[in-house]
């Protein structure tokens, strides 16, 4: 269908000038004279017949036309600019991503084959932390952090539960949650002031078992420690399942009893402003296409433990 626009020339003048409330620095923007803006803004509202400004001194004030015409124009510019990013995008691009050592071991890493295939041109440097970290494109551009999801300024993408159950190896031969005082309690907390987000103090809580000392045993600053003093059998750990969601279905790890405990779920996190980033959009839709950290059912853990 045919379509009669005015000068593409004059609603670029037009919109620059509405958003940033002033000839001259639209003029600045766009490289040309204040002369120039005012006279394409006049010759677009001799077309369209409507003032498009309220004209004032040292001040430009958009009609209700003038509104309307700039919430129009500021979408259809960003989306033809985010259009023009994609098709000649540079050929290599780094970004860096942050994520808790587990999380980058566990589930990010043996992954990253599959990125390097989708997009080639993209060179994903991971940052392993459990603080979070300034997402300003130099420490780093996007991340995988638990928490509510609602950061002001951050854009999250939700990626999969955590919940929280006691772990061991099956050559424990633990059952019952009466058994627990006799076996060592594994520990995770991170480096820092931050607590973990689930810890034995919280689950005997709600699970009330007797003479347990929740504070007793080792301390690990880092979840893969104590998965791995877990599987050695050296003693039982508090989890996330999801991380150990492998383990789990291969028998390596059993989860003998509950409670579960419910922590703040996983996200992708980045910027709102960067939500066009043509090589940023790739990266969250890769991250998010992948399988989630999925926890086994119980059914499977059940026939795993007796098969």
């Amino acid at each position: 269908m045919s379509r009669r626009l005015p000068s593409l020339s004059a609603l670029r003048a037009f919109e620059a000038t509405a958003r940033l409330g002033s000839a001259k620095h639209a003029a600045g923007e766009l490289s040309v004279t204040p002369a120039a803006i005012s006279h394409q803004i006049r010759q677009l509202e001799d077309e369209l017949g409507h003032a498009l400004f309220v004209r004032r001194p040292r001040q430009l004030l958009p009609t209700p036309q003038g509104q309307e015409l700039q919430r129009a124009l500021t979408g259809a510019f960003g989306a033809i600019a985010a259009a023009v990013d994609r098709v000649r995008a540079p050929q290599r691009r780094s970004l860096t991503l942050s994520a808790t050592p587990a999380v980058a071991s566990r589930w990010l890493l043996p992954r990253l084959p599959q990125l390097r295939e989708a997009c080639p041109g993209l060179d994903l440097r991971i940052h392993v932390s459990h603080e979070p970290v300034p997402l300003d494109g130099v420490e780093a551009d996007v991340a995988i952090r638990y928490g509510s999801g609602r950061w002001p300024g951050l854009l999250a993408c939700k990626l999969f539960d955590n919940v929280f159950a006691p772990v061991c190896s099956p050559m424990l031969g633990l059952r019952d949650p009466g058994e627990l005082p006799r076996h060592t309690l594994l520990h995770f907390a991170p480096p820092g002031a931050r607590s973990a987000p689930v810890d034995w103090p919280a689950w005997q809580r709600q699970a009330r078992v007797a003479d347990l000392d929740a504070e007793a045993g080792p301390v690990f600053s880092d979840e893969t420690h104590a998965i791995s003093a877990a599987l050695a059998g050296q003693g039982v750990a508090l989890m996330s399942l999801a991380l150990v969601a492998d383990e789990l279905r291969g028998g390596s790890l059993v989860r003998p009893f509950g409670p579960e405990l419910q922590a703040e779920p996983f996200h992708l996190v980045h910027p709102e402003h960067v939500r066009e980033d043509c090589w940023l959009t790739t990266l969250r839709d890769w991250v998010l296409a992948l399988p989630p950290l999925a926890l086994p059912t119980q059914r499977a853990l059940t026939a795993v433990r007796h098969g």
